[in-house]
């Protein structure tokens, strides 16, 4: 959901975000607010967040859940783009700091609510492209499903997977992490 019509300031952004404990994103001097996740939305991020945690443990990368802080940055941007996904995989720590990250996760994990559908699936969907995200999944808790888009060299999403209840779902970013849809929606 929007906030205010007129354009803000990344201070005015931030003075915003201590009068209110509601998660706020901020792209391009305008203001989102992302709505307070379902029961379904936090099992399924505590399931994912759990099994990539695992995974990862004695890694390179590190796996962060909402909320978060990624300030995305690109060479191809001059505004400041602050988001709050879901999950977010970070393998180059150079941009950790301590209360965000300044650079471009290699995965994000987004679960869509009735209420924000077109803006996980349309404009961020377009905002980790052009930032450089390199793998993107859509989960989709009302129809049990996952969407699974890789950047390719021409700095373009192609969708590399879609899978709706059953089958296994596999990064191309994390060599050897997959899930499987059953256990992921299972008892929702």
């Amino acid at each position: 959901m929007k906030l205010p019509e007129d354009f803000v300031t990344i201070d005015e952004f931030y003075k915003m975000r201590e009068t209110t404990n509601r998660l706020l994103e901020y792209v391009d001097g305008i203001v989102f607010m992302s709505p307070s996740p379902s029961t379904k939305h936090q099992r399924i991020s505590g399931r994912l967040h759990a099994w990539l945690f695992n995974f990862l443990e004695r890694r390179k990368c590190e796996v962060f859940h909402a909320p978060f802080d990624v300030e995305l940055s690109s060479t191809n941007m001059n505004e400041t783009k602050i988001v709050i996904p879901d999950i977010s995989v970070i393998c180059d720590k150079n941009g950790l700091m301590e209360d965000k990250y300044v650079g471009s996760p290699s995965l994000i994990i987004e679960i869509v609510s009735p209420s924000n559908q077109s803006h996980d699936l349309v404009f961020k969907l377009n905002l980790y492209m052009q930032c450089g995200v390199k793998e993107y999944w859509i989960v989709n808790p009302m129809l049990n499903s996952v969407q699974v888009y890789v950047l390719d060299e021409d700095g373009q999403y192609k969708q590399l997977d879609m899978l709706r209840e059953k089958g296994i779902i596999q990064s191309s970013v994390l060599e050897g992490f997959q899930v499987n849809l059953e256990e992921l929606f299972d008892s929702l």
